[in-house]
């Protein structure tokens, strides 16, 4: 294999094994299979292997995976089956511990069953095996043999078959199936413990979620004994998966909450001070199994309650969950799991000091616990609760001992407790309790954003431009935030060291300017000091800032400014456009050269009368827009040197600004079309000029500027360049250019805008 297809190669089997990432097309999968052939029939599909281990754990990593497209799990397969195709690299793949061949073989068994108990025969398919074709009795014995097997791999291995039959086949055979194997299934309920239980649940699941077997009575049965079979911890996803369901008995519904409330109904008797469990349903009170399991060891502990919040907080936002919703006792119950996390609760029983001991100082539940207080706040709850909400907040806010992500859980949690609060009767202002939590709040926003840990202090400029975007007109806001120190502190972090400190500050200092928060009352004299200078600010943190992500923050705050009619831009839009795109079109970084293009479109929009309309670089004309464009706005464009930016930005070597570029020039030449005589405009020498510039830069020579043109030659020039077929071209891949691999593992890569080694903000 070249070298250099070897160091891509890493770097696009992540991506392939990534389900967040865009999947590749269909056509580029063939020919990367295409290309692996060739590769292994030139030489050792063994040696492949070994000096590219980044494909084995592609095909682990893929078959193991729930959540990707059928397309990759298709070229995977078949990628499999290119190696597999040599005896040495075959049993290569044999002695691998990844057991990713197991995996193939049990997809490969259920396509086998699905296209042999397809077509006519299908209808007179019983539960019997005489029914059945040869080659499906074959397979359906091999999983009765595993189900029975004493060795929890084979176990595993069947159920997890039949949990992609039942998922992935909707046949009527498919009732059959499950009339003759549900008693084995059934009989590992008896064992003790339960073999391979995380399988046997996701099966039960696939069955209960197919619609020819949610009508069938002994399957509920078989649900509600494996969730009394099974421990809190494995019970608890199949007591989420049957809440999710459409139809389902209640009583099993029933069983299932309680199984899910469990741990926090043992969390509120514990800690409780005065006699009697509070309860949070009917017979949902902590039995003897969950206790044992919290006490058992911090590791269950943490990980029951951390699943049952978790499980919890997807269910509250679902219309089918259960009602009533116990919004109180749930409340109450997640104040007290921070409270016995911070060591502030004061629990009198014997387990409540133990669950506290265990508890203290526990991240990974502190941030389970605040995701599932940030989620309740959709629901109604007394003032006297809420207060107890806000005091726990403001203690976590607060706390030294808080780590940075407990913190950007505790701010986001906040968010959400501040913005669900309900204003006075005929006041649109905030109320007095809100008001009253704000005051305390701001100081303690204050003292983090001057925080060491610059996780802490970009968690509180996020959470202060949230709050601005949604309250910078409530008079009751405005006062607290310009009575403490806050917009002063913001302005200070735009030059922070951290660079995703000063692009969240350019974003939260974009968001106060637009609100008028000024940092500081600016002077009678110059009532718009302040402004200047945070335009200033940010003008020269685009053009000088070393890293990319505070550059881009402040063409989107430009952008916004643009389109929102900032004071500060409205007095001389022309001026800040043309300084905008300046500094714009010399950035490396191409994020940044895109949203240049951006701002020019909403620039163009205001410029002919289309605030609104966001045609998003459409070519045709909208249907209320003006016949052409006037020439006095060609003229506009033509002094903010907007055509030389978009001529640049159309040779772009990155491609997504090229196409941009590509878009917002058709839609000008079809606004500019009427303007101008064409023959008088193809005969300017400023015209000749021009074009002939535009060759020198496709051709890469982008050093000289284009200059000034009138708005004559702009036409001429609109009209000359093939603008339709450089469209064409950036929509084809480069391999259309350059049939090579590297062509295309480098297309591949480029589509999803990983080409180098790039860190990721996973903190």
């Amino acid at each position: 294999m070249d070298p250099e297809c070897s160091r891509l190669l890493p770097a696009l089997c992540a991506v392939l094994a990534d389900p967040r990432q865009p999947v590749a097309d269909d056509t580029c999968l063939e020919k990367l299979l295409d290309w692996f052939t060739t590769v292994t029939e030139a030489g050792s599909s063994l040696l492949l292997l070994q000096e590219n281990p980044c494909l084995v754990e592609l095909l682990f990593h893929v078959l193991k995976s729930q959540d990707l497209s059928s397309r990759i799990l298709s070229f995977s397969l078949r990628l499999a089956g290119i190696f597999a195709a040599q005896e040495n690299c075959f049993q290569y793949l044999q002695g691998d511990s990844s057991l990713f061949v197991a995996s193939a073989a049990g997809q490969l068994l259920v396509h086998i069953l699905d296209l042999a108990m397809r077509g006519t025969a299908e209808g007179r398919c019983g539960p019997q095996a005489c029914d059945w074709p040869a080659c499906a009795q074959k397979v359906v014995c091999h999983i009765e043999d595993s189900l029975c097997s004493t060795a929890t791999p084979q176990v595993t291995q069947a159920l997890n078959v039949l949990t992609t039959v039942f998922g992935h086949c909707h046949g009527l055979w498919t009732q059959g199936l499950w009339v003759r194997l549900s008693p084995l299934v059934a009989r590992l309920l008896e064992k003790d413990p339960v073999p391979a239980s995380h399988s046997l649940v996701d099966l039960l699941l696939s069955v209960a979620r197919s619609s020819v077997l949610s009508s069938d009575h002994g399957l509920w049965e078989t649900l509600a004994q494996t969730l009394s079979h099974l421990s809190p911890t494995q019970a608890g996803p199949l007591a989420l998966g049957i809440l999710e369901l459409q139809d389902c008995p209640q009583a099993l519904r029933t069983q299932a909450f309680g199984l899910l409330l469990q741990p926090l109904a043992c969390v509120l008797e514990a800690a409780a001070q005065a006699p009697g469990p509070p309860g949070l349903l009917e017979g949902a009170a902590g039995d003897s199994m969950t206790v044992d399991t919290l006490l058992s060891s911090r590791s269950a502990c943490v990980g029951l309650l951390c699943c049952a919040l978790a499980h919890l907080g997807l269910l509250q936002p679902l219309p089918q969950r259960p009602s009533p919703w116990p919004q109180v006792p749930l409340l109450g119950a997640v104040v007290t799991v921070l409270r016995l996390c911070s060591g502030s609760a004061a629990p009198t029983s014997d387990v409540g000091g133990r669950l506290c001991a265990i508890l203290v100082g526990c991240g990974r539940v502190q941030r389970a616990a605040l995701d599932f207080l940030g989620a309740l706040s959709q629901g109604t709850s007394p003032q006297e609760l809420v207060t107890q909400v806000f005091s726990i907040l403001l203690e976590y806010l607060m706390s030294p001992e808080s780590s940075s992500m407990v913190l950007k859980k505790a701010f986001q949690a906040t968010l959400r407790w501040l913005l669900r609060s309900p204003k006075s009767p005929g006041c649109c202002d905030l109320d007095p309790h809100t008001q009253l939590f704000l005051r305390e709040l701001l100081p303690v926003l204050q003292k983090r954003l001057c925080s060491p840990c610059w996780e802490v202090r970009d968690s509180g400029l996020e959470f202060l431009t949230q709050m601005t975007r949604h309250w910078g007109g409530q008079a009751g806001f405005r006062q607290a935030l310009l009575a403490s120190e806050v917009p002063e502190l913001t302005m200070q972090l735009l030059r922070d060291p951290e660079s995703y400190v000063r692009a969240s500050a350019v974003t939260a200092t974009g968001q106060l300017s637009s609100w008028g928060l000024r940092a500081t009352p600016a002077s009678p004299e110059r009532p718009g000091a302040e402004q200047e200078s945070l335009l200033g600010e940010l003008l020269r943190i685009l053009s000088t800032d070393s890293e990319g992500f505070p550059r881009r923050a402040a063409m989107q705050v430009f952008t916004e400014w643009l389109r929102d009619g900032h004071a500060d831009v409205a007095e001389d839009p022309e001026r800040f456009v043309a300084g905008v795109l300046q500094a714009a079109s010399r950035d490396l970084d191409w994020e940044v050269r895109a949203q240049g293009l951006e701002l020019a479109l909403v620039f163009l929009e205001q410029l002919l009368g289309q605030r609104g309309s966001r045609c998003p670089y459409a070519v045709g004309l909208p249907e209320t827009a003006p016949p052409g464009m006037p020439a006095q706005a060609l003229q506009v464009l033509c002094r903010v040197q907007l055509f030389e930016f978009a001529f640049r930005a159309l040779f772009d070597c990155d491609r997504p600004v090229a196409r941009k570029s590509c878009d917002l020039l058709l839609f000008l030449r079809a606004k500019a079309a009427p303007c101008g005589s064409p023959q008088e405009a193809g005969d300017s020498p400023t015209a000749a000029s021009a074009e002939a510039m535009l060759q020198r830069w496709q051709a890469g020579e982008q050093g000289q500027p284009l200059g000034y043109l009138e708005p004559g030659a702009v036409v001429a020039v609109l009209r000359s360049v093939d603008l339709e077929g450089l469209r064409d071209t950036l929509a084809e891949s480069s391999d259309h250019v350059e049939k090579s691999p590297q062509s295309l593992l480098q297309d591949m890569l480029a589509a999803v805008g990983v080409l180098g080694e790039n860190e990721a903000d996973c903190y």
